[in-house]
């Protein structure tokens, strides 16, 4: 990855714990971003999963539009271009999105706010592959945070039940290529995210920048199997800022790199929504005291977040 956030192989977690735990403790503190490497999601799904989704966004806009949902904030479905816009940004971004959630029984307690998934007919695989990532991001996501939790002195398994129903989200995101010059939005505005954590696969074109502490922008890219985790602002919340959610963005490429599309799937890892989140006792001190008194639902904090992103009214 270029500049300092580091890869780390999350194999060494079953081989070298403590100093794996010390390591990803580190990286998040300082960037709030890390590459995991060694995580065994297979190529073939992965490939698999980007090819349905680009059969997706080719298909006519008319068609895209059957599965659009107006009024559920884009929980399910797709999402048009330019409609999401970043917090205090004038101008939406430049891209399309589908959403699907996990697959729960309706009868759950939870059904009346993790809407049912929807399923492009037209697109072969579809669910097939694009499930099976959800599924294979979501385990890899349960192991990141129980690094997390144990650098921060938590039990292991402290995350476990808190987020084996959560309102964890893929999106497939589609940036068409850029045939204006000069346009003022860029393909992501610069934002942070808003559950526990992002699992980035496939930010192997060039776009995706933090914001470093020295105020400087850091271009990620990434090599091999390397999925990007990042903290969101969740976390943050309920870490009081141990390990903090940093501002991302993706730029518009310069010359004929503009004109190529750009595809990208982030995993927006969240706890289940009735999760309170109160800041951790083992997270403040006298240097550092609480910096949230107010619990907050993670439910009730995602639909102010989307009412900012103008996701939802």
């Amino acid at each position: 990855m270029a500049a300092h956030v580091p890869t780390l192989d999350i194999r060494r977690y079953d081989t070298d714990r403590d100093a794996f735990v010390a390591d990803i403790g580190a990286a998040y503190r300082e960037y709030g971003f890390c590459g995991i490497s060694g995580h065994g999601i297979s190529k073939d799904l992965i490939d698999n999963a980007y090819r349905v989704f680009k059969e997706f966004f080719a298909l006519p806009e008319a068609v895209k539009m059957k599965y659009h949902l107006p009024g559920s904030g884009g929980a399910r479905g797709y999402t048009g271009f330019m409609i999401e816009t970043a917090k205090d940004s004038k101008y939406p971004d430049l891209k399309e999105f589908w959403h699907f959630g996990r697959e729960i029984d309706r009868s759950s307690k939870y059904a009346d706010v993790m809407p049912a998934n929807l399923w492009p007919t037209e697109v072969p695989g579809f669910r097939e592959y694009g499930y099976g990532l959800y599924e294979a991001l979501d385990q890899l996501g349960v192991r990141v945070l129980r690094a997390l939790a144990l650098h921060i002195d938590l039990p292991e398994h402290y995350f476990d039940d808190k987020i084996n129903f959560g309102n964890s989200i893929l999106r497939p995101i589609h940036y068409p290529p850029i045939t204006q010059p000069d346009v003022p939005n860029v393909r992501a505005g610069a934002h942070e995210d808003i559950n526990f954590i992002t699992l980035l696969v496939g930010a192997s074109a060039a776009g995706l920048e933090i914001l470093g502490k020295d105020g400087n922008w850091l271009p990620i890219t990434t090599e091999g199997d390397t999925i990007v985790v990042n903290i969101g602002d969740m976390l943050q919340r309920l870490t009081n800022h141990v390990y903090p959610s940093t501002t991302h963005r993706v730029v518009n490429p310069p010359g004929d790199d503009a004109r190529k599309p750009r595809y990208s799937v982030p995993f927006f890892l969240h706890p289940n929504p009735d999760f309170m989140i109160d800041v951790l006792s083992n997270c403040t001190s006298a240097d550092n005291p609480s910096k949230y008194p107010t619990a907050i639902s993670s439910h009730d904090y995602l639909l102010e977040r989307l009412r900012e992103i103008k996701l939802i009214k």
